[in-house]
């Protein structure tokens, strides 16, 4: 049974907008957001009726803001505001950003501040619940006034113009209005801005990778103590009592996943028994891992205040007023998802020397790069040579885009967020890091193949490695694989639901403890 998402305006959360995003989920209005939107559609509509001037509303916009527009071109102001600020390029978003999008975008307008016509918001709802997914370029917006031009390209389809994918076909934007049986709209006074101006691309594109980031820091565990298992690691630095006298909420959360992960693993020593410590990527795993895990926390706590929030400009009270401000301005958001990116960024690094530990015969006590014979056979050695390619990428990446700003539109919009920027640039990151920690943990199977003893794994890291199992089988020879399909079977593996789900019932996995 398909999942029915209400939209109030208020209480949308990230496991929410993947379910629609993701996985089709229907969506239903609250009444009472419904009323709140008619309530303030009613002040815009006097407003122009009055002759008022109010930004966007009677006048042009950006710099061309004391330009009066007649109230006969108000609706003609709005077309024109689409058709113009639709000028972005390069390749679309996913599919699942932009549903992702245009679920904040419906979801904000709930909120009854931005004058928009219920009828409008309904015909957004319309094509989100039967799925016409807007073209929607990747590249051209600043962050600030929101996300514009992406936003624009939103907006096309619903008017009949642009392109839009509808049934995994890509269509024009009137096609494909025809073909799921929808009517498109004019839009009337202050829409065509209540619709783009706000945070919606940038928030939307780093909601998926803030959720997809959560995953991938359990998975960095469970590779991290597959790594434990190979290298026989020592346990005390994941011991409780280390970690409570500096209670960092992540480090306390990963020494405890590792602890589950490691339970009844006959493979983990003790401080001198082989040695009197391991090296910081296997020692310090709860410290590294755990301020990922603090960063990505933050990030979702300002997700989901974001997700609920109004971010149009100007906004119209409860009581009547016009407020002309910065809501719009992606500062607040440009910020967590270049830590994001920076938190990211480390899963990976550390994964990458992992990789480097495991097919290094003089780290692991394993054949060179993983196989048998040596020589004749490469094994994975061109599989870190990757990992540290993607690795080195990433710190390119994580170069942070907040600090950045160019101003724009006359040096009316003087300093701008880059916000998109960080958001787009922490979704590859977050791409890079998981390829680079699949990789680890195929490569930790393998040699734990390799190993002259075949002791028990751990309770977390025993279904991990007969999960990797049941889809790539040992690497005996070259000649018997092409390594490239092999590493896509494993990142599939690793990134189906099932594979965390199976760990996470055999073991309690936390991002904050």
């Amino acid at each position: 049974m398909t999942q029915l998402i209400h939209l109030d305006g208020n209480s949308l959360t990230l496991e929410e907008v993947i379910a629609v995003a993701r996985h089709g989920a229907q969506c239903e209005l609250d009444e009472q957001a419904k009323e709140a939107v008619i309530a303030s559609r009613k002040i815009v509509d006097d407003i122009v009726r009055e002759k008022r001037v109010v930004y966007g509303v009677t006048t042009g916009f950006g710099s061309l803001c004391n330009v009066s527009i007649s109230p006969e071109d108000t609706v003609q102001l709005q077309e024109n505001l689409i058709r113009t600020h639709s000028s972005g390029f390069g390749d679309p978003l996913p599919e699942d950003a932009v549903r992702a999008i245009m679920l904040i975008r419906i979801n904000s307008l709930l909120k009854g501040y931005s004058g928009i016509r219920l009828s409008t918001v309904e015909k957004l709802l319309e094509l989100l619940n039967k799925g016409v997914t807007p073209y929607i370029p990747e590249k051209g917006s600043l962050g600030a006034s929101g996300d514009l031009a992406p936003l624009a390209h939103m907006v096309l389809p619903m008017l009949g113009l642009g392109r839009a994918y509808y049934k995994g076909e890509l269509l024009s934007g009137q096609e494909a209005l025809d073909r799921a049986g929808i009517e498109k709209i004019q839009l009337a006074a202050k829409e065509g801005l209540a619709l783009i101006n706000g945070t919606t691309v940038l928030t939307g594109i780093g909601a998926l990778a803030t959720y997809d980031g959560i995953q991938l820091l359990k998975l960095s565990d469970i590779a991290g103590a597959l790594s434990m298992e190979v290298h026989n690691g020592i346990t005390s630095p994941f011991e409780e009592d280390l970690h409570t006298i500096r209670p960092q909420s992540g480090q306390l959360a990963t020494a405890h996943n590792i602890r589950n992960l490691l339970e009844g693993s006959k493979n983990t020593t003790v401080a001198t028994q082989q040695r009197v410590q391991d090296p910081y990527t296997l020692r310090c795993i709860p410290q590294i891992h755990g301020a990922s895990k603090d960063s990505i926390a933050y990030v979702k706590e300002k997700v989901e205040i974001e997700i609920n929030s109004v971010t149009d400009n100007p906004i119209i009270t409860k009581e009547g007023h016009v407020i002309s401000g910065g809501n719009f301005h992606g500062e607040p958001m440009a910020q967590p998802f270049d830590f994001l990116g920076i938190a990211l960024s480390e899963i990976g690094n550390v994964s990458e020397r992992r990789v480097e530990r495991l097919v290094n015969s003089q780290l692991s006590k394993l054949p060179s790069f993983l196989v048998k014979h040596p020589g004749l056979n490469s094994g994975f050695m061109i599989t870190q040579y990757a990992c540290a390619s993607l690795a080195s990428e990433n710190k390119i990446l994580a170069h942070p885009a907040s600090v950045d700003s160019i101003p724009s539109c006359e040096n009316q919009e003087d300093f701008v967020s880059m916000g998109t920027t960080a958001a787009r640039k922490a979704a590859e990151i977050l791409k890079n890091s998981r390829r680079i920690v699949a990789t680890e943990i195929m490569a930790a199977c393998q040699a734990l193949d390799l190993k002259p003893e075949n002791h028990e794994l751990g309770k977390g890291t025993k279904p991990a490695y007969e999960l990797i199992r049941q889809k790539l089988n040992f690497i005996e020879f070259d000649k018997d694989i092409e390594i490239f399909e092999e590493l896509n079977k494993a990142s599939a593996v690793v990134e189906s639901e099932e594979f965390l789900a199976t760990i996470e019932k055999a073991v309690d996995l936390r991002i904050q403890y």
